[in-house]
C-alpha cells in the first residue's frame, strides 16, 4: 500500500519512518510513504502558502493554489486507475480509533494532507477530501502528528512486522476492549515498600486459568476507564455469560 504526504514539514516524518520495529514495513516497502512538501507548488521568491482569512479573524489560511497543485501531481504520480481516499487531519474530523486502522491496514493506501495554521481553504476540502479525521477533542499545531500516529497503527498491523505475529490480535481496542496488565521477568520486585509478585494466575502454568484472569482484568479496566466500550461489546454480541456474572460482580467504582 502507498501513502502520500502532503506536508509543510516532511522532515517530521523521517525519525518514525526509520526507527523502531514498525521500521520494517516501511524498509520492506509494505507501507510506501512519499512525502511532498507543498512549498514545492507554491508561487513567488517567497513560496506562500497561507494568507489571511476572508471575513476577517485571527490566524492564516493554507492557500488553495498550491493544494490544488500538489494534490494533482500526487495524483499524477500514482497514475492509478481507482482512486484512493484523500485524509484531511482536522479536529472536526471522525476519531481515529483501531476499527479504522484495521480497516485501511487492508486497504490500498490513502493521499495525507497535513493541515497547518486556522486551516486549509474549505474549497479545497469540499473538491477533493474524502474523510476528515482527528487524533482526539483536543487541538494540534498540525496534521503531521495524527498522520504519524496513523501510519505507525497501520504499519505495525501487516505480516511479519512484530515479533509475534499473534501481539496486535491482544491490543487494547482489537476486540473491542481495553488490554489487560502484563508482566514480566523478576517474579517479584524489590521496591522501598516490599515485594511486588507477579499474580499467581500467570505463574499457574494453567492456559485455560491466564486466559480467564487477562480477560476478567480487561473487562474490569474497561468498565472503570471506558463503560461505553463495555455498552457496545454488549450491543455487538461480543460478551459471554461469564463476562456478564463478572462484571455484575464488580463493585461500583
Amino acid at each position: 500500500m502507498r501513502f502520500d504526504v502532503v506536508t509543510l514539514f516532511p522532515e517530521l516524518f523521517g525519525p518514525h519512518l526509520s526507527e523502531g520495529v514498525t521500521r520494517r514495513a516501511f524498509d520492506s516497502g509494505q507501507v510506501d510513504v512519499r512525502l511532498w512538501q507543498l512549498r514545492d507548488f507554491a508561487d513567488g521568491n517567497y513560496r506562500r502558502i497561507d494568507d489571511r482569512p476572508y471575513g476577517g479573524g485571527p490566524g492564516m489560511v493554507m492557500l488553495a493554489e498550491p493544494l490544488e497543485r500538489a494534490l494533482a501531481a500526487v495524483r499524477a504520480d500514482r497514475s492509478e486507475a481507482a482512486p484512493v481516499p484523500l485524509i484531511h487531519f482536522s479536529p472536526t474530523g471522525r476519531r481515529i480509533d483501531q476499527a479504522l486502522v484495521q480497516e485501511m491496514a487492508a486497504g490500498p493506501g490513502a493521499v495525507l494532507l497535513c493541515g497547518r495554521y486556522e486551516g486549509i481553504d474549505q474549497r479545497v476540502i469540499d473538491r477533493h477530501v474524502t474523510l476528515e479525521l482527528s487524533l482526539g477533542d483536543f487541538v494540534l499545531s498540525g496534521g503531521e502528528l495524527p498522520a504519524i500516529a496513523l501510519l505507525d497503527a497501520i504499519a505495525r498491523l501487516q505480516d511479519g512486522v512484530l515479533n509475534d505475529a499473534a501481539s496486535h490480535q491482544q491490543d487494547s481496542f482489537s476486540d473491542g476492549l481495553l488490554d489487560c496488565p502484563h508482566y514480566s521477568r523478576p517474579e517479584r520486585l524489590v521496591t522501598p515498600e516490599g515485594e511486588l509478585a507477579v499474580p499467581a494466575e500467570l505463574m499457574s502454568g494453567h492456559h485455560a486459568q491466564i486466559a480467564r484472569w487477562r480477560r476478567e482484568r480487561s473487562l474490569e479496566i474497561t468498565a472503570g476507564r471506558r463503560p461505553d466500550l463495555i455498552a457496545a461489546a454488549r450491543a455487538a454480541g461480543k460478551l459471554s455469560r461469564d463476562d456478564e456474572r463478572f462484571l455484575a460482580a464488580l463493585k461500583p467504582v
